[in-house]
């Protein structure tokens, strides 16, 4: 049970939500935004709250290498800016590494192992968190040393599971983000703007996301409508 199950490669992008203003605009989804832009890396991109997993080792061969899309990734332009980003063989231990060690994207600081990650970044094992407190559990790789037998009978299948998943025994399952039949996106302007030319300043935001939007899907556009509420 110590294999992983496939090559893998994971990348956790977390979007700073508190300032997710860009030239004075507010995104009313920086999440979708962000989950747009990943898709022009890999088809798997999956939403995950405020998190976004990317599955890139198949589309690794495109971007000559897995450390050059890395690097891609973490230096092209992006609709927002990122609070924290990390990555691993597995999304769970992605997704821990965020929690346990934000940082900016030119941080190296995040290689923690999967089994010193504390138990309340794994998300079924936090119901239990009190129980295996008292029987002095509190890392990854101290739950996963226990039998596998009791651990079944006391806490269910699922915690299992959840921990092979974590380590690479199982897959990652996840429903993969798509894009819309239409592109309908909504921006939040900061104040009154009663010039034309302040509008368009804001509106390129959108133009941004109707880019990536009319790129992955292999189209072109010739006119365009803007409306805004009051």
């Amino acid at each position: 049970l110590h294999r992983m199950y496939t090559m893998a490669h994971w990348i956790a992008l977390q979007p700073e939500l508190a300032d997710a203003r860009a030239d004075g605009v507010q995104l009313t989804d920086p999440v979708q935004a962000l989950g747009w832009w990943a898709l022009g890396y890999t088809p798997k991109v999956a939403r995950c709250g405020d998190v976004l997993l990317l599955e890139v080792a198949a589309s690794s061969r495109l971007w000559g290498g897995l450390r050059a899309l890395v690097q891609h990734v973490l230096t092209s332009n992006k609709p927002v800016v990122l609070a924290s980003y990390a990555q691993a063989a597995t999304s769970f231990i992605a997704t821990a590494r965020l929690s346990v060690a934000p940082a900016t994207p030119y941080s190296v600081a995040l290689e923690v192992p999967a089994d010193a990650l504390p138990l309340h970044t794994l998300a079924a094992a936090q119901p239990y968190l009190d129980i295996f407190a008292r029987l002095g559990v509190c890392t990854w790789g101290q739950l996963r040393a226990l039998p596998r037998a009791g651990l079944s009978r006391r806490f269910g299948a699922g915690l299992l599971n959840a921990l092979d998943q974590a380590y690479g025994v199982a897959p990652d399952i996840y429903p993969w983000l798509t894009l819309p039949e239409v592109f309908d996106v909504a921006l939040e302007l900061p104040s009154h703007v009663d010039s034309a030319p302040a509008l368009l300043f804001a509106t390129r935001r959108l133009l941004a996301q109707l880019k990536v939007w009319l790129q992955l899907r292999h189209l072109g556009v010739l006119g365009l409508e803007l409306i805004w509420k009051m």
